[in-house]
């Protein structure tokens, strides 16, 4: 079943350039019905792909709305309700509003006013909006909020920062290749689709992941390792965690989690922005071995290069070919480390294993090169 989110995560990277961790946590917030937080400078493609929740799913219910500090709780959660207002029912008209939606998207969700915070942080937690303070469930499963710049201290939104279990940082694209492929790109990218009944499954399956009592130790290594270090997330945020650890597995086609997988927790652990570099460190150096961690290092770094590669091919032209001249360069060069590892550490059958897969699809990169 993870063949039609894995055509739609392809999609997503061939439309998105450089985009390709900002992808997996969108469809993995999906999966495990998790909040998702992007923070970047304005310009680099926050709001659409976060708009893509309402392009993904049919027959869901999407709401979105751009936050300013003047904002009312009328823009997010409906208009009082005259009707009832004669009766002294403070009531709100939520139809096609925040509390009636399956995915939301807050652009400047961080200029949140206090009059909208109270109902906003009860609603992404809880999945409850209180109208006339009667609690009515709402069938929201993930919001992504975005902005421009992080909180700070003394603003009262805290609890809302807490509220978003996935964190990332988005940047302007960084390689020079990319950047010139998307100012090229023309061509129309359709996004599959599917529907509410078939996410509902997935994320049924998503729940049947398995994760091993290894992983599990793992986790607690890792939670030990940030104490040392002064980070302490809250049991409450390593237990969601696993949502996403089963998710992310899922998503790469597995039904149990394996130790590579716990390299999302980079941007789940950390509370406060000085955190986060320490935190990925923490977690690469608990998680990995040194091999592990140039296998993980190496791999990510392989399948970005491919999939540049895979965009490059999209404009045929001489620029183009140059491009990709360069990228198969790069690919020697990363099998080459991959190579020498091997003959350092022979004892190691991943390094053979990643070693015979980065021949192979090198060969095709080659042979696509060739017939550019």
């Amino acid at each position: 079943m993870a063949k039609q989110l894995q055509m739609i995560q392809q999609r997503l990277n061939e439309y998105f350039y450089d985009r390709e961790e900002e992808v997996e946590a969108l469809l993995t917030a999906l999966l495990s019905k998790q909040h998702l937080l992007f923070i970047g400078p304005a310009g680099t493609g926050k709001s659409i792909l976060s708009s893509m929740l309402g392009e993904i799913v049919e027959e869901s219910h999407y709401f979105q709305h751009l936050l300013t500090p003047f904002s009312t709780p009328e823009e997010l959660f409906g208009v009082l309700s005259l009707k009832d207002l004669e009766q002294g029912v403070y009531k709100r008209n939520v139809s096609n509003m925040l509390p009636e939606a399956h995915f939301a998207f807050v652009d400047e969700i961080f200029k949140a006013n206090s009059a909208i915070l109270n109902s906003l942080l009860t609603l992404i937690n809880e999945r409850i909006f209180y109208n006339n303070g009667v609690p009515v469930p709402s069938p929201l499963m993930t919001i992504v909020g975005s902005s421009n710049e992080y909180i700070e201290e003394g603003e009262g939104l805290e609890a809302l920062f807490d509220r978003f279990l996935l964190r990332y940082e988005v940047n302007y694209i960084r390689e020079a290749d990319s950047f010139i492929a998307m100012l090229k790109d023309q061509n129309p990218i359709v996004i599959p689709k599917m529907t509410m009944q078939e996410l509902c499954a997935h994320q049924e399956q998503v729940a049947n992941v398995t994760i091993s009592d290894t992983i599990y130790q793992a986790i607690a290594k890792v939670r030990q390792a940030l104490h040392d270090a002064a980070i302490r997330p809250s049991d409450r945020r390593f237990k969601q965690s696993l949502s996403i650890l089963r998710a992310k597995a899922y998503l790469a086609g597995r039904s149990h989690v394996i130790r590579s997988d716990l390299a999302i927790m980079g941007n789940i652990l950390w509370e406060t922005i000085d955190q986060k570099n320490a935190t990925q460190e923490i977690i690469n150096e608990t998680v990995f071995d040194t091999v592990e961690a140039f296998i993980h290092r190496t791999t990510t770094e392989f399948e970005t290069l491919l999939m540049t590669a895979q965009n490059t091919m999209q404009n045929k032209t001489a620029l183009a070919r140059t491009q990709l001249s360069h990228l198969l360069m790069q690919g020697k060069t990363l099998y080459m480390e991959v190579e020498n590892m091997n003959r350092q550490i022979p004892n190691r059958p991943e390094l053979q294993h990643l070693k015979v897969d980065m021949h192979k699809r090198l060969l095709q990169m080659t042979s696509d090169v060739i017939g550019f």
